[in-house]
């Protein structure tokens, strides 16, 4: 007797779902998630951020911090690479998300073109964002961690979802460690991750007030190297007139990921108001001491922790999608 048709189907349905990488039934990240069905995945956005990164040698900063704005608003979900439209303001136009550059929006978008030339359809922004981060700080010199993969898409980014939930550079240390322990991070964690300060830059329009007009009686933060902040005022005297006037984060090394930051920090050579604070303040000198000392525990401490980020607030099955371009929504979400 022949089977009925229907029958036929619900043997195979089971079957064919559970080798789909982005089924329902699959909702554990893992390394190996796109093995079958994109194997030179990690290739593909290797060589894209390669490519960038001696093109531009800021990409990997960039990057990064993209990365890290990404996470900490919703979750590793690709939420901040949404672009606004006449129906709604998206993430990236937040105040703070404003100054993000474009090198690390565009390394994403190379790379997502590079990826569904080879496999169409299968891998979300946000896991390329992910690998693409990682990449990009191996290849200037910083440590090698996992990243588990099969991370959806948000379904949502908006402007008013990014208020209150970043810490800002002149916010008090003790309330930057309010911010990193609500998304369950410790102070420890907390100092590791800033060593990301290792890479890049920041406009003088973010740190000139502790230079000009620190207080009433004292024009400058006395937490600043005398010499370090005469040599800032100079570089940033015409700020107002010029906003793209910047200065490296860390002066020594500034395209090279390692522990001079922290050594930077004991000399009172940190730009912003929230790098001397992590020096200043008791609960974090501990660690950035160390840090200064020893580089290994940096990097084992910081893979930890950006490993432990990259899986905050991700979205799997059915809570997202994967996105066709970065910057849009496949359809239209309210």
């Amino acid at each position: 007797m022949a089977f009925p048709s229907f029958l036929f189907l619900l043997i195979l349905l089971p079957l064919f779902f559970s080798n789909i990488p982005f089924s329902l039934s699959q909702s554990q990240l893992s390394p190996d998630y796109y093995r079958q069905f994109c194997p030179n995945l990690d290739n593909i956005i290797r060589d894209v951020v390669t490519t960038k990164q001696i093109s531009n040698p800021t990409t990997a900063a960039g990057t990064l911090r993209l990365f890290f704005h990404d996470c900490m608003i919703g979750g590793c979900d690709a939420s901040v690479l949404i672009s606004s439209n006449s129906f709604n303001k998206a993430e990236r136009d937040a105040d703070i998300n404003l100054s993000l550059p474009g090198d690390a929006f565009d390394v994403i978008v190379r790379a997502k073109t590079a990826v569904e030339l080879s496999c169409p359809g299968i891998v979300s922004c946000a896991d390329i964002l992910a690998l693409a981060t990682r990449n990009a700080i191996t290849m200037v010199g910083g440590p090698f961690y996992t990243v588990n993969l099969g991370r959806k898409d948000s379904l949502v980014s908006t402007q008013s979802s990014v208020e209150g939930h970043m810490p800002l550079a002149n916010m008090t240390m003790d309330e930057i460690i309010k911010k990193f322990e609500s998304k369950n991070f410790t102070v420890q964690e907390l100092v590791a991750l800033t060593g990301a300060h290792t890479l890049g830059f920041a406009h003088c329009k973010e740190f000139a007030y502790g230079l000009f007009r620190y207080s009433k009686t004292v024009p400058t933060d006395p937490a600043y190297n005398p010499k370090y902040a005469e040599a800032l005022k100079k570089l940033c005297h015409n700020y107002e007139k010029n906003p793209a006037m910047s200065a490296f984060n860390d002066v020594m090394t500034p395209s090279k990921f390692d522990n001079l930051y922290y050594q930077n920090l004991e000399k009172g050579m940190g730009l912003l108001e929230s790098d001397n604070a992590l020096f200043q303040n008791p609960k974090t000198r501990p660690f950035v001491q160390l840090y200064a000392k020893n580089q290994t525990a940096f990097f084992n401490d910081f893979a930890r922790a950006i490993e432990k980020l990259s899986l905050n607030g991700v979205k799997t099955g059915n809570q997202g999608e994967v996105r066709r371009k970065c910057d849009a929504f496949n359809s239209i979400h309210i």
